[in-house]
């Protein structure tokens, strides 16, 4: 009996130590160059209060190459987007003052005494113009200095963008459609050399 009591107080440590925790996924190969970066993480930006907007435009531009997949899981990525962001507002002032002028005098007398004699004459003239322009213009100016970083934390790709805007549109989604054709370029280029044969010696 005692034999039983001890086998059934044994048997849940011995149930207890059969349930093993599953064995742990080795971790994702390290992502070494932008050709193995397939997911991204854009993360948030330093920078002014317009570095929010301008990564959701960096992410919607880097979306929009159909390049990666975006994830909003920095542990799911082979790769974070990191850097500094910004859209300033400020007032360009253009002032300008043109003038001309002109301006003419001539004159002509005699005399002559014992009765009379005079003479006589005299002229003149004047010209002037001016014109004086003051023209203020709000404007704005976007820059992105980001990189593309690896898990490991080695830097795989970086730019830096700048603009006061195209011609239909405005400086932040400008420069995130820099960033993201930057990106696609320097993608095509490292495809382009891993696909050409290597010079035999």
């Amino acid at each position: 009996m005692r034999l039983l009591t001890l086998s059934l107080l044994l048997l849940p440590l011995a149930i207890g130590n059969a349930q093993e925790t599953p064995p742990q996924q080795p971790p994702a190969p390290v992502a070494t160059n932008l050709l193995a970066v397939k997911r991204i993480y854009v993360a948030e930006l330093t920078g002014g209060a317009g570095a929010d907007s301008l990564r959701e435009l960096i992410i919607a531009g880097l979306d929009g190459t159909k390049l990666f997949v975006l994830t909003d899981n920095p542990e799911r990525a082979d790769a974070v987007l990191k850097g500094a962001a910004d859209d300033k507002v400020f007032t360009d002032t253009f002032d300008s003052d043109k003038s001309l002028s002109n301006r003419g005098d001539a004159g002509l007398y005699s005399g002559s005494s014992a009765r009379y004699g005079k003479s006589g004459g005299y002229g003149g003239a004047s010209l002037g113009e001016r014109d004086s322009h003051h023209i203020r213009q709000r404007k704005h100016e976007a820059y992105a200095a980001v990189r593309l970083c690896n898990q490991a934390g080695d830097v795989l790709w970086s730019t830096t963008q700048e603009s006061l805007g195209g011609k239909f549109r405005g400086a932040s989604a400008d420069v995130a459609d820099k960033v993201a054709r930057q990106l696609t370029l320097d993608l095509q280029r490292t495809r382009q050399v891993s696909l050409s044969p290597v010079p035999q010696p």
